[in-house]
C-alpha cells in the first residue's frame, strides 16, 4: 500500500471540496487556460482550484527529469534537460542511461567558458537563440543552465561550464543568452546558486565568507540573470552556506534571491541536494529532483513520493505541524513556470541540428578561442613553400562532448581538430598525424560505447615517434591539453595540480629540440601551466568548443578567422598565485579534512581579491593576464578623453577612446575599461572591470569608443551598511587591450 494514501485521500476530498468553480468567460476557457489573461490572475485561479495532494505533486520530481502537472486540469508534466552546452539525449524514466533513441542528437555548442572569452553580447545571444530553439523542438519546458559561478581556483573541475573570474563580465554576458534562450518558451535555470565554487566535496563543503565578497564577487551575474535577464528558473547548488544547504537556505532564497531582487521563478535543487523536509519547507526551495538516483529504491512502487517535499511534507500538514501558507508559494512559483513554458501558446516550433545551428557554433567558437602568444608571427600558416604539417597530440582526435558530468551530449556530428586541419589544408599540405601520448580511457558513457582510443605502446615510444615525425615538417601542431574525464574538466571531481597530464609537458619539450616551428592548441576548460612555453612558436587556448571544434581551429590556424577571443580568467604561473591557495582554506579547513568531519568548513579568506584582482594586489606576473589575447593585426590607442572630470551622485561621465587598425588585416579588438578608487575607506583591487566594447575595424579604420560610468561602476559593498556605497573622491579610469596591458588613463572625481 501507498504510504499515507488514506491520508492523502482524505485530504484530496477535503480539498476538492473547497475548490471554487468560477463561471467560464466569453472564450469557453477557464481563466487559467485563457493566455489571454494576465499571468498572475491565472496562476492565481489554478491554484484555487488545485487540492493539497494536487500541489504537494508538482513540487517534486516524477522521475529523472520531470515532474508531474495536475491532469484532472489540464495541466501538463514539466520537462527538463541537461545543458547549458547542448541538449542532453533521452534518459530512461529513472535511470541515467541513455533511452537509445535515435532522434535525439544535437548541436553541441562551445562550453560557456569560450561563450565569455568572445567578450562578445551578440555572441551570447545567438548562444542562448540557438540553444533554446533545439531545447524547444525536443519539447524541453526548462534548460538547466547556463552557469554563472564565479572562476576561484583553476583546480575546480566545473570551470568549463561557468564565464569566467569576474563579475561584470559574467554579468554582461549572461543577460542575452537568458533574454533570447526565453524567446522560445523554454525557461533558464541559472546554476549554481550560490558559492559552489569547487567539485572536490561539494555536497559537504561549508561556504563561509563576507557579505562584501558574497555581494560584490559571487552574487552580481545572477542577480544580472535575475532583474536584467528576467529568469525563470534558477538551481540552487550542492554546498551548504554558513552551516544550511544551498537548496534549503532561506538567507539565499528567501531574504537575497526573492525579498533584494524581486525574483517570481521557481527555485529548483540541484540533483539530490534536499537534504531535510522542515528545512526545504521553510527555506525557499519550490522543486526537489534528485533526491534519490534510482527511483525505484526503497522498496517503493514510486519511490518519488518519497522526496522530502513529497509524502513527508503531506503528513506535516496531515498532522497540523505545518500549514498549506508555504504550498501554495511553491506550487504557485511552479505553476508560473509551467504558464511561461509547458503551457504557453506562443511558442516557436523550433529546430534541431538546423544549418544555422552550426554556423553558429563555429562563429561563437571561433570568436573565443583565444591567440596566446604568436613569436615570429608563425600563425596564420603560410603555406607557401611548405609541404608538411605535424598533427601530434591525443586531443587531436578524442571526442569532447562526451563526458564531464551532466554537460556530456550525443553529437549528431563533431569534428575532431585533426579532421579540420586535413579539410583545410589536405590539398595543399601532407598532414601527419602521430599520438604523442595517452590518456586514460572511458569505453563507455551513460549505457553508450565510446570510441575506442586505447594503445598498449609504451611513453618512451610514443615519444619517439612524436618526435621523429615533428623532425622533418614545416610546422607542428601539437593539440593536448585536458580532457573531461574524472580529475580533469570534470563534474564531481577536482584537478590535482596545475599541470598538463600525461606527460605532455615533457613531450612539448622533446618536439621543441627538433623544431622551432611549434603551435601549441590547448584544449581545457582552465589555465594550465605552461614550463614550456618559451620555447615554442605560438599558443592557441582552444576550450571545449563542440560540434564544429575541427573547423574553428582550422579556421585560426588558417587566417580565414582573425583571433579575437580575451581570456576570461587569469593563467597564474604557479597555484600558489592564486588568492583562494595563497590565503584561502581550499578545499577546505586542513583540521575538518583530517579529522573526517561530516561538513567541512571552508572560509574565503581572500575575499574581494579572486582573479586579477589578487594578482594585482599581490604584484605577481601571471602567465597570462585576465582579459588577454592577440590578434593577425594590431590596434593603437588614442589618448582617452571624457566629457567631464567629476560627477554627483546621481549623474554620469562619458570617457571615449579612439583606437585604429594600424595592421594590413582586418580585426576585432575588445576595448575593456578599469576604474580605479585612488583612496577608499575598505580596502579596495587595485582595478575593477566596469566597461568593454568589441570593435571590428579594417585595415587603416579608426573608431571611437565610449563608455558611460555613474555611481554603480563606482560603488563598493558595505558590509555594516548592507549597503552599495559610492564614496566621494578620486578615481581612475584606465583603458586596455588586457588588465595588464593598459594603453591609457585619465583622473576624475566623485562629488557629494
Amino acid at each position: 500500500m501507498k504510504l499515507f494514501s488514506s491520508m492523502a485521500a482524505a485530504l484530496v476530498l477535503m480539498s476538492a471540496a473547497a475548490v471554487s468553480v468560477s463561471a467560464r468567460p466569453s472564450s469557453g476557457l477557464l481563466p487559467y487556460q485563457d493566455s489571454a489573461l494576465p499571468l498572475e490572475e491565472r496562476v492565481s485561479d489554478a491554484l484555487s482550484r488545485m487540492t493539497t495532494a494536487e500541489k504537494i505533486a508538482i513540487i517534486h520530481a516524477q522521475s529523472k527529469f520531470s515532474s508531474a502537472g495536475v491532469p484532472r486540469l489540464g495541466i501538463p508534466e514539466l520537462w527538463c534537460t541537461d545543458g547549458p552546452h547542448g541538449i542532453r539525449p533521452e534518459v530512461l524514466w529513472d535511470e541515467w542511461n541513455q533511452a537509445g533513441w535515435t532522434n535525439d542528437s544535437c548541436t553541441a555548442f562551445p562550453a560557456l567558458t569560450c561563450l565569455a572569452a568572445t567578450w562578445n553580447p551578440e555572441m551570447a545571444a545567438l548562444y542562448g537563440k540557438s540553444i533554446g530553439e533545439e531545447a524547444r523542438y525536443r519539447e524541453k519546458d526548462v534548460l538547466l543552465g547556463p552557469g554563472v559561478n564565479i572562476y576561484r581556483t583553476p583546480l575546480n573541475g566545473r570551470n568549463f561550464e561557468y564565464m569566467g573570474e569576474d563579475p561584470f563580465l559574467a554579468s554582461v554576458m549572461v543577460v542575452p543568452y537568458v533574454r533570447e534562450l526565453q524567446k522560445n518558451g523554454v525557461a533558464a535555470c541559472v546554476k549554481h546558486y550560490a558559492l559552489n565554487n569547487q567539485e572536490s566535496r561539494r555536497h559537504t563543503t561549508d561556504v563561509d565568507l563576507s557579505d562584501r565578497a558574497l555581494y560584490e564577487i559571487y552574487l552580481p551575474a545572477f542577480r544580472a540573470a535575475v532583474q536584467d535577464g528576467g529568469a525563470w528558473s534558477v538551481m540552487a547548488s550542492y554546498n551548504l552556506y554558513k552551516g544550511r544547504h544551498a537548496c534549503q537556505n532561506s538567507r539565499l532564497l528567501k531574504d537575497i534571491l526573492r525579498d533584494e531582487w524581486g525574483f517570481d521563478g521557481a527555485v529548483i535543487s540541484d540533483w539530490g541536494g534536499v537534504h531535510d523536509t522542515g528545512q526545504a519547507v521553510t527555506g525557499g526551495l519550490d522543486l526537489e529532483f534528485g533526491s534519490w538516483t534510482n527511483g525505484l529504491s526503497e522498496g517503493k512502487k514510486n519511490a518519488y513520493d518519497s522526496y522530502y517535499l513529497a509524502d513527508p511534507y503531506l503528513k506535516l500538514i496531515a498532522e497540523g505541524k505545518a500549514d498549506t501558507k508555504e504550498l501554495d508559494a511553491k506550487a504557485a512559483n511552479v505553476l508560473r513556470l509551467m504558464f511561461r513554458t509547458a503551457m504557453n501558446t506562443d511558442k516557436p516550433f523550433g529546430s534541431l541540428n538546423s544549418p544555422e545551428h552550426v554556423a553558429a557554433a563555429r562563429r561563437i567558437a571561433g570568436e573565443g578561442i583565444v591567440l596566446l602568444k604568436n613569436d615570429r608571427g608563425v600563425l596564420p600558416l603560410d603555406m607557401r613553400g611548405k609541404k608538411k604539417i605535424a598533427v601530434i597530440g591525443e586531443n587531436a582526435i578524442k571526442p569532447m562532448t562526451v563526458g564531464g558530468g551532466s554537460s556530456s551530449l550525443k553529437v549528431r556530428e563533431e569534428v575532431s581538430p585533426l579532421e579540420g586541419l586535413r579539410r583545410r589544408f589536405g590539398k595543399e599540405a601532407d598532414i601527419v598525424y602521430a599520438r604523442g601520448y595517452v590518456g586514460e580511457q572511458l569505453k563507455e558513457h551513460d549505457g553508450m560505447a565510446l570510441l575506442d582510443l586505447t594503445d598498449s605502446r609504451t611513453e618512451s615510444e610514443l615519444t619517439a615517434e612524436a618526435v621523429s615525425v615533428a623532425r622533418d615538417a614545416d610546422y607542428v601542431i601539437f593539440i593536448g591539453g585536458l580532457n573531461k574525464n574524472p580529475h580533469q574538466d570534470c563534474e564531481d571531481t577536482d584537478r590535482a595540480g596545475l599541470g598538463l597530464p600525461y606527460g605532455q609537458d615533457r613531450l612539448i619539450a622533446e618536439l621543441a629540440k627538433v623544431n622551432p616551428d611549434i603551435i601549441v592548441v590547448n584544449i581545457s576548460g582552465n589555465a594550465v601551466a605552461m614550463p614550456w612555453v618559451g620555447d615554442v612558436a605560438a599558443v592557441l587556448q582552444g576550450w571545449y568548443i563542440g560540434s564544429e571544434a575541427g573547423n574553428a581551429i582550422a579556421d585560426i590556424i588558417s587566417g580565414d578567422v582573425v583571433p579575437s577571443g580575451k581570456l576570461p580568467f587569469t593563467f597564474p604561473a604557479r597555484l600558489e598565485d592564486v588568492g583562494a591557495h595563497a590565503l584561502g582554506e581550499y578545499p577546505g579547513n586542513a583540521e575538518a579534512l583530517k579529522l573526517g568531519a561530516d561538513t567541512v568548513p571552508e572560509y574565503y579568506s581572500e575575499d574581494i581579491f579572486v582573479g586579477y584582482r589578487y594578482a594585482d594586489k599581490a604584484r605577481t606576473a601571471p602567465l597570462f593576464p585576465f582579459g588577454h589575447g592577440l590578434s593577425y593585426t594590431t590596434f593603437a590607442y588614442g589618448k582617452p578623453e571624457a566629457d567631464s572630470r567629476q560627477l554627483g551622485a546621481d549623474g554620469s561621465i562619458t570617457f571615449s577612446v579612439k583606437v585604429k587598425n594600424t595592421g594590413r588585416t582586418a580585426g576585432k579588438e575588445t576595448v575593456q575599461l578599469y576604474i580605479a578608487d585612488k583612496k577608499s575607506s575598505l580596502p579596495r583591487p587595485p582595478k575593477e572591470l566596469k566597461g568593454f566594447r568589441k570593435i571590428e575595424l579594417a585595415p587603416g579604420e579608426e573608431k571611437v569608443v565610449t563608455f558611460t560610468v555613474g555611481k554603480d561602476e563606482l560603488s563598493y559593498y558595505d558590509d555594516s551598511k548592507h549597503a552599495w556605497v559610492a564614496e566621494p573622491g578620486t578615481f581612475e579610469a584606465l583603458f586596455g587591450s588586457s588588465s595588464r596591458d593598459i594603453r591609457g588613463s585619465l583622473t576624475f572625481r566623485l562629488v557629494d
